[in-house]
């Protein structure tokens, strides 16, 4: 009788040591980027979205990004004088909670500056998220529905029904008022009628320059508050692009 797949045993030293190099690959690729730029950008991330932060990726191929893994950046910068990379890196591992990331960039502080302020992009809020306006939808017919979204709309709380095949919307519906924290409901009646509250924003924090190893603080100190990514977004690293 043929051994099932799920059978086959996998080694957790082999795991272990997998995941031993990866780290040390990440720490090598930090080092590395610190000899070759002249500056490093702390920054911050509000309403985390992996797609936006590959399209800035891709916006700044010129430079260098990384995001997550806090803890083993502050191994591969150091998190003392005595254990530092370089001087006064051991400042910038103290920055390195939340949700933070470094840019390494030879582009100067007033342009680094000057692009993540003009820079932000909408999406949808998610649970957890504030509302930023109240949102009343009329009744009526909702034809941009299929029939069969009718029994979804009715679970999510919402007054519907059929009218001769088309969902119809029975009477006045408050999906959120301004300043609720939504629930997942709410969230999803939200990204079904088109509605972005989020806005996905990076903030430049600090810099550290290269050549005289000046660790300056650019924007104020407190870190946003963020709707939780899904257990596969939150684990999002730097990818060499």
């Amino acid at each position: 009788m043929p051994k099932s797949k799920r059978d086959k045993k996998v080694s957790l030293t082999k795991t272990a040591k997998k995941g031993l190099e990866l780290k040390q690959n990440l720490i090598e690729e930090l080092r590395k980027c610190v000899d070759a730029y002249k500056h490093l950008f702390i920054f911050s991330v509000a309403n985390m979205r992996n797609s936006k932060l590959k399209d800035i990726r891709n916006a700044w191929k010129h430079s260098r990004m990384f995001f997550g893994k806090n803890k083993v950046m502050m191994v591969a910068l150091g998190r003392s004088p005595a254990d530092e990379y370089k001087d006064n890196l051991h400042q910038v591992s103290k920055k390195l909670r939340g949700e933070v990331g470094l840019l390494f960039t030879n582009r100067t502080k007033e342009e680094v500056n000057e692009w993540f302020t003009k820079y932000t992009e909408m999406d949808f809020a998610r649970a957890g998220n504030r509302a930023t306006f109240t949102v009343s939808l009329d009744p009526g017919p909702l034809e941009q529905f299929p029939h069969s979204m009718e029994p979804q709309l009715r679970q999510l709380g919402l007054p519907t029904a059929l009218r001769r095949g088309v969902v119809t919307l029975l009477s006045d519906y408050e999906v959120c008022k301004e300043g609720d924290v939504l629930t997942p409901e709410q969230a999803r009646v939200l990204k079904l009628f088109g509605y972005e509250m989020a806005e996905f924003k990076v903030t430049i924090k600090y810099m550290w320059d290269a050549q005289s190893g000046r660790f300056q603080q650019m924007g104020d100190d407190d870190l946003p508050e963020s709707a939780p990514e899904s257990s596969e977004e939150s684990e999002s690293e730097d990818e060499d692009d």
